[in-house]
């Protein structure tokens, strides 16, 4: 790997990867700090923050601010997870150094006016309005916040408009200066640039940040439960799920290989029965989101009224043969979907750019694909279904559902219906 990292006296990591026959540069900015990060009072202060950076800077309006980008014909954006927040610039390689100067305009000198403030709240509040119109997005939340009930980690990352409403410049400003500190923060740029360049740019302004510790989260623990809503839908939009494995754990590959063999494509065990076999639904898939200290093990589905009563017992039907016969051959099929996906990321700047940046702030250094796929491959099928005997059995469900949901389990009957035969 051409890959170039420099630890800054504050703490704060810039890492580059050069990118050979590459005509542009992807440069991103990575805090380890999102809505899980917030208390009670500030649910949907990290998120808001990041709409924030953009409305303008001591040196720089909004709107200069995505002129001067897109007058080069570059483009910037943001984003804002449960455990990290991220802000993007992609530009040609002769205009790295404007990419670099308005994101560190933007990180330490927005203005975060009250007047702008105002406007954004507005935009916020269209943004969760949107999301409560989209029952495939909600169950998700609904999902997450059953699992991690009354903690940061089961909230929603855009907050509710009660929170939204209150937010006032001083509770943002508040947000940044107790978060975005340099050891829990990482520059990363991919493609056409060299480490010695990239450091030239950023040692000065990004040297300002804080080089104290930023107060760690609370733990987060899986407790499981439902949400079952009642909704005048097409489909009932349900997921189901255990508790996952962490970053860190001995299980969380074992895991990543688990949520392909059973729905990571249409070859997957649940995409044959379910849909090719049966017909019950036109998408269905299984996933594994890990986390710092935890994580969550899913399937979604959608289906109409009519097939929902069989949905269920079909899918638990499903994890108790994954629990006996996981094979060979499909853990070898799972291990070359994972390693392809790894291989294609390797193509785009950005990918490669996120990735170099979130393993740094999860693990401290830069895993290489080569790694990666020898603990994928140290994996057997043995283990596996050792794994999804205890997580599918051994531990409490969650269920989230929403639409036409008569014949949906709640928790308790879901829970009868794994512990049988």
């Amino acid at each position: 790997m051409n890959v170039q990292t420099t630890r800054l006296a504050n703490g704060l990591t810039i890492v580059t990867e050069k990118m050979e026959h590459i005509e542009s540069v992807s440069l991103s900015a990575w805090v380890s700090s999102g809505s899980r990060n917030e208390n009670i009072s500030e649910h949907g202060v990290a998120h808001m923050l990041e709409h924030m950076a953009f409305k303008g800077t001591k040196s720089r309006t909004a709107r200069e601010i995505v002129e001067q980008v897109e007058s080069v014909g570059g483009d910037v954006n943001a984003a804002t997870s449960l455990e990290t927040t991220s802000y993007y610039a992609r530009l040609l390689k002769n205009d790295v150094a404007l990419g670099v100067d308005i994101l560190h305009d933007i990180l330490t000198n927005s203005s975060i006016e009250e007047s702008e403030l105002t406007r954004e709240k507005h935009v916020v509040l269209q943004e969760i309005g949107a999301s409560k119109d989209s029952p495939e997005d909600m169950v998700f939340d609904h999902f997450q916040s059953a699992a991690f009930r009354d903690q940061a980690l089961g909230r929603s990352i855009m907050g509710t408009p009660d929170s939204v409403n209150s937010f006032q410049s001083a509770d943002l400003r508040g947000y940044l200066n107790a978060h975005y500190h340099g050891p829990n923060m990482v520059l990363s740029s991919a493609g056409a640039l060299e480490h010695e360049d990239m450091l030239r740019l950023a040692t000065t302004g990004f040297e300002e940040f804080s080089s104290d510790a930023s107060q760690e989260a609370e733990s987060a623990k899986y407790v499981g439960g439902e949400y079952l809503e009642k909704r005048d839908l097409m489909e009932a939009q349900i997921v189901m799920g255990f508790e996952g494995r962490a970053y860190h754990a001995r299980d969380f590959y074992a895991s990543q290989l688990l949520a392909t063999i059973m729905g990571g494509g249409m070859s997957s065990r649940l995409f044959q029965e379910v849909r090719e076999k049966r017909g019950l639904c036109y998408s269905v898939y299984a996933f594994h989101w890990g986390f710092s200290d935890t994580g969550t093990f899913g399937i979604h589905a959608a289906t109409s009224q009519e097939d929902v009563k069989e949905l269920i017992p079909v899918i638990v039907d499903e994890l108790k043969r994954a629990a006996k016969s996981i094979t060979i051959e499909e853990t070898d099929r799972a291990r070359a979907q994972i390693r392809a996906h790894l291989l294609m990321s390797t193509e785009s700047p950005a990918a490669r750019a996120g990735q170099n940046a979130r393993q740094l702030l999860l693990f401290g250094r830069i895993i290489s694909n080569d790694e990666l796929m020898e603990r994928l491959n140290a994996i057997s099928p043995e283990r596996i279904r050792d794994l999804a005997e205890r997580m599918f059995f051994d531990t409490i469900p969650t269920i989230a559902a929403i639409g036409p949901i008569e014949g949906v389990p709640n928790q308790s009957q879901l829970r009868e219906m794994l512990n049988r035969g």
